[in-house]
């Protein structure tokens, strides 16, 4: 999805191992992880968020690019333009090699509780593609 609030969508049907939770569980278990950055935030009380785990995203993100541009195929996740929802942009799994993107992997199997969480989220996203798009084209 994207990435705060709404728009982070935890994919909790494909942990490994796997786990089962009642609906009011998960329900709350996923909003948790949504507002994780928030609590950071508040925790630091407005002096930082969460950079380490940002710079370490960077990072492993940097190095699996260069792999992939020295000719090994190479599965992360990005936030790219995208045709996968309505959103012009989306976060999902990409396969990439020497020419950078080769292929969006999609969102694959989600749960009924999944699909709904993209749901929901679809129009945060367009909001926020719709201010980042008219930041880039000023």
């Amino acid at each position: 999805g994207g990435h705060a609030g709404i728009t982070i969508i935890p994919l909790i049907s494909r942990s490994n191992p796997s786990v089962s939770f009642p609906n009011d569980k998960l329900d709350a278990l996923t909003k948790r992880i949504q507002d994780a950055g928030t609590e950071v935030v508040q925790a630091k009380a407005g002096t930082g968020s969460a950079t380490l785990s940002m710079a370490f995203a960077g990072a492993r993100f940097a190095v699996s690019l260069l792999e992939a541009l020295n000719g090994k195929e190479v599965i992360e996740c990005a936030f790219v333009k995208s045709d996968v929802t309505e959103a012009a942009y989306f976060s999902t799994p990409l396969v990439l090699g020497k020419n950078g993107v080769e292929k969006n992997l999609g969102l694959g199997k989600l749960s009924e509780f999944e699909q709904n969480l993209v749901k929901g989220a679809i129009a945060e996203l367009k909001s926020s593609i719709k201010k980042g798009e008219a930041f880039v084209n000023k």
